[in-house]
């Protein structure tokens, strides 16, 4: 680690995964950047259930434990300075939060922070955008997680993220698949289901936003990575290669009618396939297909999608520069 640098660790824990960053922070001209370090993602799906019960259960509970332990040990055996922890859609929903809270704070020695959803939209937009060439913006950031989906829209000029607005709607790859694609693999009606419920969250949602002015589409977490590796034709998970890559809009909607008309034991057999993602990739790729719908329908340019695998746990390193 350089003499102008700084280490640093974020933990981004959402409804499905809990993910870990150790990095150095660089100053630059353009702003910090950041060299990763170590980076680890485990599924513990700490919001199954949440959608229907309202609470954290004591095994998501658990199983969110015993990844933070680890990561734990790992921060502190990396020289770290500073520490940031987010939780996100899951934890905001639950009534025994403090049951979390607790948990994190006897553990990790640091208390989360629950984010809100403009927060989280946001720090996901940091995290993206800095590696994209400005003059391709304005740009559309879309973060579908396990149980909510955050647009962003906004610039980056002299390494300034100029945000132009940004939504949180409570629809993700988890929450949609508890709720309404039960089947293996869902049926026609389940499938229309789930498509006019994430239409009109997406719909209410972009009439927010002013996605007219909007120039490059960008997707970013484990639902559009998969979809990316699928598109990609990869024989296994290359992050390498996902990382930037551009999709087509149509494989974007072929992968979507791919993993929505499989069986799990189809999805679980392919070799770039988290099995922690087995169960709602469907979800997940149904919701990115109608997003890139409904934006197409405002911005017929828009013909691709840049995957990026940086997201909200980049933009909570950066912020402990």
């Amino acid at each position: 680690m350089s003499d102008h640098s700084l280490r640093v660790a974020a933990i981004d824990c959402g409804t499905n995964s809990i993910r870990l960053l150790i990095a150095d922070v660089i100053a630059g001209e353009s702003g910090p950047r950041l060299v990763d370090v170590h980076r680890e993602m485990r599924v513990v799906r700490l919001g199954e259930g949440v959608d229907a019960t309202g609470a954290l259960s004591a095994h998501a509970l658990d199983r969110t434990w015993r990844a933070l332990a680890d990561y734990t040990a790992a921060i502190r055996s990396s020289g770290v300075v500073r520490v940031r922890m987010a939780a996100t859609s899951a934890t905001r929903d639950a009534a025994n939060l403090q049951d979390f809270i607790q948990m994190v704070r006897s553990t990790l020695g640091h208390d989360p922070e629950v984010i809100t959803g403009d927060e989280e939209a946001e720090l996901s937009f940091a995290g993206t955008v800095g590696e994209l060439d400005p003059d391709t913006g304005p740009f559309l950031v879309v973060d579908i997680g396990g149980g909510s989906t955050e647009i962003v829209t906004g610039n980056r000029r002299r390494g300034i993220n100029q945000i132009s607005g940004a939504v949180s709607l409570d629809i993700g790859c988890v929450r949609i698949t508890e709720r309404i694609l039960r089947s293996d693999p869902p049926p026609a009606a389940e499938r229309d289901a789930a498509r006019a419920w994430a239409r009109a969250l997406l719909t209410s949602g972009l009439d927010e936003l002013p996605v007219s002015s909007v120039r490059r589409l960008v997707a970013v977490s484990g639902t559009a990575t998969t979809v990316a590796a699928a598109a990609l034709k990869l024989t296994s998970y290359d992050a390498s290669r996902i990382h930037l890559s551009r999709i087509s809009t149509d494989d974007v909607h072929r992968v979507s009618a791919f993993f929505l008309g499989a069986h799990r034991a189809h999805r679980a057999a392919l070799r770039y396939m988290h099995p922690g993602r087995v169960d709602v990739i469907g979800g997940g790729a149904l919701i990115l297909s109608e997003l890139v719908t409904l934006v197409q329908q405002r911005v017929p340019a828009i013909r691709e999608v840049t995957v990026s695998e940086h997201d909200i746990l980049d933009g909570l390193a950066l912020s402990l520069a």
